[in-house]
Formats: C-alpha cells, structure tokens, sequence
C-alpha cells in the first residue's frame, strides 16, 4: 500500500511540474504577444481535465491568452492594417466567456464562505471598453446575413447585465444599446427557427419604440411557429391597435377571424381601421368579403360601387358585387311568395349581376370555375341562348377535366 501512495505522489508531482511549465510557457507567450492561439488551446486543454476545473491561474491564463489576441486584432484594425473582421469580433466573444468564466471561479467562497472576488473589479473596468464591439460585432453579422453569430453576439452584450462581473456597471440601468440587441435577437431567433431563442429578450425589444412595430410582426409569426394561437392573435390585435394602416396586421387578423368564421370580430377590426382610413381600398374590399359572407348583399354592392369609384382595377371587386346580385336573386326565388310576383325583381337581380360577372370574366378569363357557374345561371335566367350555350360547353369541358 506504501508503494502504491508513493508512485501516486509521485504521478502527481510529475502532472502538477507539467501544468506547472504549460503556464508558465503560456504566460512566457502572452508577454511577448506570440503562440497566442496556441497559448488559448493549452489552457483549454487544461481544463478538459476535471482536476484543474477549479484552477484559477489557468482561467486567468486563458483570459489572458483571448484578450491579447484580441488586443492585437484591434490594433490591427486602428492601424488599418489587414485583418479578418469575422475573426476580431469572434474573439471578442470568446473573451467575454473566457473573462466570465475566470469570475466564476474567483467568486467561490473561501474556507470561511466568504465571496472576495479578486479581479473582478479590474476585469469589469478592462471589458467596459471593448462590450459596445459585442453588440457591433451582432450588427456586421446581421448584415452578412449570418444569424446565428449575429444572435451569439447581441445575446452576449446583453448578459453581461446578468453577471456579476458586471454587477457595478449597472448596464440594465444605463445602457441605452440594449432594448436595440433585443430586436435582433428577436430577428436572429426568428431566422434560425428558434422561437424560444427569439423570446428571450423579447420584452426588452419591444420597449424599442423604432423597432416596436417590426418585433411585433417576428413575435406574432414566431408564436404561429410555436402553434400558440393565443399568443399570436394576441400579438397581433396589439399591432394592429397600435398600427392600424399596416397591412401586415389587418390581413393576418382578416385570414384568421374569416377562417374562424368569426365575422363580427373581422368586421370589428375593418370598422376601426376604417375610422382610421375611411378611403383606403383594401380596407373596405375586405369589408366587402365580409358583408359577402354574411349575407348582407345589397351592403356589400354598395361597398363595392364605392370601391370601383375610386380604382375599377380590382378584379375580385365585380366578382363580389355580381356574386351579391346573384345570390339575391336566388334568395328571393326560394321564397315562399309567388315567384311571379317576384319575377321582376328577380330579373332585375340577374340582370344587375351580369355587367360585374363578365367584366370580372374579362379581368380573369382562367378563373373559369368562379365565373362559368355564375354566367350559367345568368344567361340561363336572362334567355341569353347563344350565350349559355357557350357557357355550358365551358362547364362540361370543365366538368370532363376534373
């Protein structure tokens, strides 16, 4: 048993001189700014090792190592010397952890439980210079379209808030940059499809009021990623109240509450987007979908008269004021009062349907399955004869396709 502590003893005399000269090999490069990068992949291959998980010179060591690497990047750059842009600000990422990790471990309590960080204060001072490069460095990725360094970097400067290396800097209280990071982490998030990434901050980006209404639009598509219905109605009748002539608010809650069957909440929406905007097009061709599917035909002729007046260019817009003269006509035939004394009111229906059916026909000559149906039955209840028979060979073609 002796024997077996002595080469124990003697094993770690010889693994304690090797950590021992790796350092102090580091620490020799460091000084002289050379085998910076191989000075960093010694300290990390230290720490690989369970043992020196809790060595503080090696942590101090690495940080060391990343920030004079860094250091002479930017130097580099201030001289407008050549140097990879991706490269610097990658580094000052790396430092950041590296620097945070070494406060871990300069933060364990002592024998007695006390907390007496002892770089803190001096490493808190050396990176207040260089966060605002974390948050610069997000911006480039964003640009280069790469989101998942740009999210790295932005969600970065931000944390430095939650650290305690941090702590006497009080950037939560005095950072004006941050509620700017948020958003792009919101949009990084977002591109990545990694909506609860995309979340994170996502409270701090929306008190960015240049920026607000752009999070709300990611925040109610990543919430439609997520599948939470609630949350992306939620989202967006808060973009539209806030925003009411944007069209990215009004159509999503239009597609919904329609596909929902929900009229009166879609009627709710274009009436105060209306009130807003009492001349705008799409707002009241979607009132015209509306007033369409809830029956309230003659209205939504008048809608759409007040549409055409103002642009004849939409084709949808005869559709849904022929369909309307139609579908009266249809009603007032199923009624049960003598359909001869109706009559003329009925011809008249058809005959008022008829201009808008063929000049949505005209605007629309491949939309054969909306308007052969509808120019059918009018030329059918019209005798227009030369016209249904052209008609009807159109449905059976049609028909025989199918």
């Amino acid at each position: 048993m002796r024997h077996f502590f002595l080469f124990v003893t003697i094993i770690l005399s010889i693994t304690t001189s090797a950590q021992k000269k790796e350092i102090s090999q580091a620490r020799s490069d460091i000084k002289s700014r050379s085998n910076l990068e191989q000075a960093e992949t010694s300290m990390r291959n230290l720490l690989k090792d369970s043992v020196n998980r809790q060595n503080i010179r090696i942590y101090e060591t690495l940080a060391n190592a990343v920030s004079a690497q860094y250091e002479v990047a930017n130097e580099k750059l201030y001289l407008k010397e050549g140097y990879d842009t991706v490269a610097f600000f990658n580094t000052a990422h790396k430092m950041f952890i590296a620097y945070e990790s070494l406060d871990s471990i300069d933060a364990l309590p002592d024998k007695k439980g006390r907390i007496k960080p002892k770089y803190r204060k001096k490493n808190a001072e050396y990176l207040d210079k260089y966060r605002r490069n974390l948050y610069n460095g997000g911006l480039f990725f964003i640009n280069k379209k790469n989101y998942e360094s740009a999210y790295k970097l932005m969600d970065s400067y931000l944390d430095c808030a939650q650290q305690p290396l941090f702590e006497a800097n009080k950037y939560i209280n005095d950072d004006q940059l941050a509620s700017s990071a948020a958003f792009w982490t919101v949009v990084s998030g977002y591109k990545l499809n990694r909506p609860d990434s995309a979340l994170k901050y996502h409270e701090l980006a929306l008190s960015n009021r240049n920026y607000r209404r752009r999070a709300l639009q990611y925040l109610s598509d990543i919430y439609l990623i997520k599948g939470d219905t609630a949350k992306y109605i939620e989202t967006l009748n808060l973009g539209f109240k806030e925003n009411k002539k944007s069209k990215f608010f009004f159509l999503r809650l239009m597609d919904y509450y329609n596909g929902k069957n929900q009229l009166d909440k879609a009627m709710a929406i274009v009436d105060t987007a209306l009130i807003s905007d009492k001349d705008n097009v799409l707002f009241l061709f979607a009132k015209s979908n509306i007033l369409l599917n809830m029956g309230s035909y003659q209205e939504c002729v008048t809608v759409c008269d007040t549409i055409l007046k103002k642009n004849n260019s939409f084709p949808d817009v005869y559709y849904n004021a022929g369909v309307s003269y139609l579908n009266l006509a249809i009603d007032l035939e199923k009624t049960t009062i003598s359909k001869r004394k109706n009559r003329t009111q009925i011809i008249d229906y058809y005959k008022k349907s008829l201009p808008y059916m063929e000049k949505y026909r005209e605007m629309c000559p491949n939309e054969k399955d909306k308007w052969a149906p509808s120019l059918y039955n009018i030329y059918l209840k019209l005798n227009m004869g030369r016209q249904f028979d052209e008609m009807n060979s159109i449905l059976q073609n049609i028909h025989g396709k199918k």
